[in-house]
C-alpha cells in the first residue's frame, strides 16, 4: 500500500475530502479581480449532486451585483474554503479547498430584498492538506460524496473533548508506546467514516495517528458503536501495543 493509498483509507479520496469540506463549511471567501468578500453563516452556499457550488446571497451583495453586470453574465472568481478543526489543537487548519471558475446568475428568489442565486461553473479544484496540494478532477468531484459525518463531526469532537476526556486518554492505549514519548497533550483531530484521528502534541511539534474503525460507518448513528469498539480494544490491550488494523 502506497502512502497515498494509506491516506485515502484514513481521510477518503481527494474528491471525497473536497466534498466533505464543502458540505461542512459555514464560511467562504469570494475573490475576483476587483474585490475579496468573506461570507459567514449557514445557508449562504449549497452543493448540488454534481458537486457544483451554489451561492445564496442578498441581491445587493457585491458578488451578486458584479456577476449581474459582468461581460456575458460570467464573473471570473475564486472560492476559498477552509476546514478548521473544531477543537483547540495546534495548527487547526486541516485543509483548504480552492475552486476557480465563473459565477453566473441562476435567478433571484422572491423576498423583501430578493436573494440572488449564483452558480459556480468550476474549471479548477485544488485541495491543500499537510500532505501537500493536489488537483481534483471535475468528474471525480461529481462522482464523490461527502463523508457521512461531514455535518456532525464538529459536534461529536467537541462533545468528546468537553465531556469525555477520559475516553481520549484511554484510546492512547492503542498507540505504540514510542509514539507517546514526550507527548504533552492528545486531542481528537478528526473523525470520519473510516476512523478517529488523534493529534499527539509535543512541546514544539505534533504527530497525527489514525485509529481505524473495525468497519466503515454507513451512517452517523453508527459512530457511537464504533467508538465503543475502539474503547473495548483499548481496555483489552497493554500500552505499547501496535495500532489495530482493519481486516
Amino acid at each position: 500500500m502506497t502512502a497515498d493509498d494509506a491516506r485515502a483509507r484514513e481521510r477518503g479520496s481527494g474528491a471525497e475530502q473536497v466534498r466533505t469540506v464543502l458540505a461542512a463549511a459555514e464560511s467562504l471567501t469570494v475573490v475576483t479581480d476587483t474585490f475579496s468578500c468573506e461570507l459567514i453563516g449557514s445557508g449562504l452556499h449549497g452543493v448540488d449532486d454534481d458537486g457544483r457550488v451554489l451561492l445564496h446571497l442578498p441581491a445587493d451583495s457585491r458578488p451578486a451585483v458584479e456577476a449581474a453586470v459582468a461581460p456575458r453574465g460570467a464573473l471570473a472568481a475564486v472560492l476559498k474554503f477552509t476546514d478548521v478543526a473544531p477543537v483547540a489543537v495546534r495548527d487547526r487548519v486541516r485543509a483548504r479547498v480552492t475552486l476557480a471558475g465563473w459565477l453566473t446568475s441562476a435567478g433571484t428568489a422572491p423576498g423583501p430584498c430578493g436573494t440572488a442565486e449564483l452558480r459556480m461553473d468550476t474549471a479548477h479544484i485544488a485541495l491543500e492538506t499537510d500532505a501537500g496540494t493536489t488537483t481534483v478532477g471535475l468528474d471525480e468531484l461529481a462522482l464523490a460524496r461527502p463523508d457521512v459525518l461531514a455535518r456532525c463531526e464538529a459536534v461529536m469532537l467537541t462533545h468528546l473533548v468537553d465531556d469525555h476526556g477520559d475516553v481520549v486518554a484511554l484510546l492512547t492505549r492503542l498507540i505504540e508506546g514510542r509514539l507517546l514519548q514526550g507527548v504533552i497533550r492528545v486531542w481528537p483531530l478528526a473523525m470520519n467514516r473510516n476512523g478517529l484521528i488523534l493529534r499527539l502534541e509535543h512541546a514544539h511539534t505534533h504527530q497525527d495517528v489514525h485509529l481505524p474503525f473495525p468497519s466503515p460507518l454507513r451512517e452517523p448513528a453508527e459512530a457511537g458503536d464504533r467508538v465503543q469498539e475502539l474503547l473495548a480494544a483499548a481496555r483489552a490491550c497493554l500500552r505499547g501495543s501496535r495500532l489495530p488494523s482493519r481486516p
